[in-house]
């Protein structure tokens, strides 16, 4: 009965969870998107407006622009988050075993926060990476009907690796007039140039990223470790938001206890003694935690999102790797996967994304709080 009991409860929490993700989510997603586009759109003598990027969803896109990629980045929270809680809950059990009072110092919240926060950045990338995708679509251009009707003939090796791309035959025969001074011994060279990879786009480029951003065509055409791009600034950025967040939050729920055991008689020598905190003060500090975590975490979002919006073929990254190719740009770049172009744009969002992560994570904690206390029976 007690297992049956102890089930029951753990399903309920899940649920809680889970449905308190959700509605943080959605109710925080354009927030996301108008960040996520704000990042990827912006470049050194161009700086897009909050007002500009609305309008320019919904010129595109509608209303449902701003909510384009909601699925693949709630899926992806519900796990990360599951796997950020989880491990700093394991790693704080550590800390705490053996300690009459159960107290965590803030430090030791910190470095549990660490690595919780690199657990959920191998959770959450092959997410977040499509989720990045479909925002950066729905704030681009649509396919000209006219380029469309006039490619309905795909080469084999292209309509292969990108079922749904149309590649534009005009840029394709202008390249082959180019290369028309080669000896043509082949009977037909002009469908045979066609049918290398990086003739798609007919400029030497490989698609735009409107046209891979479903999971099968990123496994296709930039192979599934793709998935995990730019996994390093993922594990900074995540890790550094996991140990502030985790710490501010240790810190102000202490501070809330202290002032709540002020006046009680006698003292209290714990603070289970203390009694629980109410969900609206610890709903508020977790978003305070937010959205201090959020902005000192900014820089390597930033460099991450900009990386998930490029398309990189696997015959390319073969090539590098057999050339041992070396990552631009200085030490500290390199190992956070920073690239040197984007220096003067990693603070571009930076407030957009803050406001996110405080009412995110004000609206995640205080509803599964009062979705707990209501449903668990005390």
């Amino acid at each position: 009965m007690e297992k049956l009991l102890e089930n029951h409860q753990f399903a309920t929490h899940a649920i809680a969870a889970s449905a308190a993700v959700s509605l943080g989510t959605a109710l925080t997603y354009p927030l996301d998107t108008v960040k996520t586009i704000t990042q990827v759109g912006s470049g050194p003598g161009k700086q897009l407006n909050p007002s500009q990027v609305v309008n320019r969803i919904l010129h595109f896109s509608g209303n449902s622009g701003l909510y384009g990629g909601l699925g693949w980045l709630t899926i992806g929270r519900i796990s990360g988050l599951g796997a950020r809680f989880g491990v700093f809950e394991i790693v704080t059990a550590f800390y705490k075993d053996g300690r009459e009072d159960n107290s965590l110092n803030v430090s030791e919240a910190y470095l549990a926060g660490m690595a919780a926060g690199a657990a959920e950045t191998l959770m959450t990338s092959p997410f977040e990476l499509l989720k990045v995708r479909e925002q950066v679509a729905a704030a681009s251009r649509a396919p000209n009907t006219a380029a469309v009707a006039e490619t309905a003939h795909t080469p084999q090796v292209i309509s292969r690796l990108l079922r749904t791309y149309t590649p534009d035959l005009r840029a394709l025969n202008q390249t082959v007039g180019l290369l028309s001074v080669l000896n043509p011994k082949h009977p037909n060279m002009t469908a045979a140039l066609q049918e290398y990879p990086w003739m798609m786009t007919g400029t030497g480029n490989p698609p735009s990223v409107l046209d891979v951003r479903r999971p099968f065509d990123v496994a296709s055409l930039e192979g599934w470790r793709a998935l995990w791009k730019n996994l390093r600034s993922g594990i900074v950025r995540d890790s550094l938001y996991g140990g502030i967040f985790f710490a501010t939050w240790q810190f102000l729920h202490q501070a809330m206890l202290d002032w709540k055991a002020v006046g009680m008689n006698p003292p209290p020598s714990t603070n289970e003694e203390v009694g629980p905190l109410s969900p609206v003060a610890t709903s508020l500090a977790a978003g305070f935690s937010g959205a201090i975590a959020a902005v000192a975490s900014h820089s390597f979002d930033t460099a991450r999102t900009r990386a998930q919006c490029i398309v990189l073929p696997k015959y390319i990254a073969k090539e590098r790797m057999f050339l041992r190719w070396k990552r631009p740009g200085k030490i500290f770049e390199r190992w956070t996967g920073i690239h040197p172009t984007d220096r003067n744009l990693l603070s571009r969002g930076m407030w957009l994304r803050s406001a996110r992560s405080a009412v995110a994570s004000s609206v995640i904690v205080g509803s599964y709080f009062m979705a707990v206390d209501f449903l668990v029976p005390r």
